[in-house]
């Protein structure tokens, strides 16, 4: 079937707090028309493609503002091909990738090689942060505002020399710096001191649920208090990512329309779905940068999502081996993979949690857009690249070995049933996924800022 000229009929749509039927003219590669109630001119349907979406849900792709696909240098764990793959089959239309890599993207160059490999690579649209260290200013202001998403500090430690920790270079980075500046908020000398304490009394023996204890509520919410500080100071748009503490959402405020916030705040899949107890079930799968916190932690996430504190649910996708995850705590490196289950996370929890679907789209779709000033996504407008979802609400997935498509192969959700499904997947008007099969031809695209 060509993938242009599509109508895609008895739609349920949900776009900017609305849910109605309707269907959707897709038309090169844009939406050229929203129908509420349906498509009127029954002679001229023999233009079109028709797909019969009835029962099912149509929403806007997933904007994903946090992945690590680990290309350039770490292509034994994923890669920005395998990952976009598996990123579609979830219903993520575009990402924002993180600098970690080998070599870091600290500089012009190495950032214009990885849109150059994604341009090459991927099935979803891209853009690339820039590192910061404490000595590539020059760099960071020698980024474009309207091609790449923002700029990434590391106030944690991290792969290398991405610590950023001179109090002068964070200074200069928060006031001179004209894009969006995206902080991972944990203070290192904390976890530091943390970890001397845990050595003395376990040895190397340390036991993986002592991780929330090492990387503790105080080493993340004393460093997102310095980041809003240095914000307010000198009037930095920020972007806090990956929250995971109950004190945390107490220093943000929901008076504001996102529009206007100067500081907005993202949370990620794990931190709603699983908590200090998974530990003993999950073990160092679950072990991620900010740590997996106490249950009070998660439902205060969850109570921040829906008094609207939170603007943003997002991935922190970041791929290890089987092997590496197996070594012991000092050793295991953090992070997982998740990008093929989170949409589907998501609306689980939605129905469990009493939110609505509404409310997941604007904070995965609309509110990751609106953040960056992403041009033309996010949402479901005529004109707009038809980046759409489609999902199943009553259909089970069982999350298996056999069927994750990450290049590691395993995912910290293995074992559970997800009562939503991707069916399709459509990224710039081509179906890209299709109820299992994906469509290798069309790549996606570099996403544009309006700044």
């Amino acid at each position: 079937m060509a993938e242009r000229s599509l109508l895609l009929i008895n739609a349920e749509i949900i776009n900017e707090g609305k849910q109605f039927a309707g269907d959707i003219i897709i038309e090169d590669g844009r939406i050229e028309k929203v129908i509420p109630g349906g498509f009127q001119e029954t002679h001229n349907k023999d233009r079109f493609n028709i797909i019969d979406l009835a029962g099912k849900l149509m929403m806007p792709g997933v904007i994903d503002d946090q992945v690590h696909f680990r290309e350039p240098g770490l292509t034994h764990k994923a890669d920005i091909s395998s990952e976009s793959r598996a990123a579609v089959a979830g219903g993520i239309t575009s990402f924002m990738e993180m600098p970690n890599t080998i070599p870091q993207t600290t500089t012009q160059k190495d950032l214009e090689t990885k849109f150059q490999i994604a341009a090459e690579k991927s099935l979803a649209n891209y853009s690339f942060y820039m590192g910061a260290t404490n000595n590539n200013l020059d760099e960071l202001m020698a980024t474009d505002p309207k091609n790449v998403c923002g700029i990434k500090i590391f106030l944690g430690s991290s792969t290398g020399n991405m610590l950023v920790d001179d109090p002068g270079t964070l200074g200069q980075i928060f006031r001179d710096v004209k894009l969006p500046i995206a902080v991972h908020c944990e203070d290192e000398a904390i976890i530091r001191e943390n970890m001397e304490a845990a050595r003395a009394i376990h040895g190397e023996n340390i036991p993986i649920q002592m991780h929330a204890a090492i990387r503790s509520h105080e080493a993340c919410e004393r460093s997102s208090r310095m980041a809003i500080g240095l914000a307010l100071k000198h009037g930095t748009r920020l972007h806090l990512l990956h929250l995971s503490t109950a004190g945390e959402i107490e220093l943000l405020e929901n008076n504001s329309r996102l529009q206007d916030k100067q500081i907005t705040a993202e949370v990620c899949v794990h931190h709603l779905w699983f908590s200090m107890d998974d530990y003993f079930r999950k073990g160092s799968r679950i072990k991620w940068n900010p740590s997996i916190k106490y249950e009070s932690d998660r439902k205060a996430l969850i109570n921040g999502i829906k008094e609207g504190y939170v603007d943003v649910v997002a991935t922190d996708h970041a791929p290890h081996t089987r092997e590496e995850k197996e070594k012991s705590y000092a050793n295991c490196p953090s992070g997982a993979p998740m990008v093929q289950h989170a949409l589907p996370v998501m609306l689980d929890l939605a129905k469990k949690e009493n939110i609505s679907y509404a409310k997941i789209v604007e904070l995965m779709c609309h509110n990751p857009a609106i953040c960056f000033n992403v041009r033309d996504r996010g949402f479901i407008r005529e004109g707009y690249a038809a980046d759409l979802v489609v999902v199943d609400p009553n259909n089970k997935t069982n999350v298996q070995a056999e069927n994750i498509l990450y290049k590691c192969g395993w995912s910290p959700l293995e074992g559970i049933t997800l009562h939503h499904k991707v069916l399709y997947t459509f990224v710039n008007g081509y179906i890209v996924y299709d109820n299992g099969t994906i469509n290798e031809q069309h790549r996606g695209k570099a996403l544009h800022f309006d700044r």
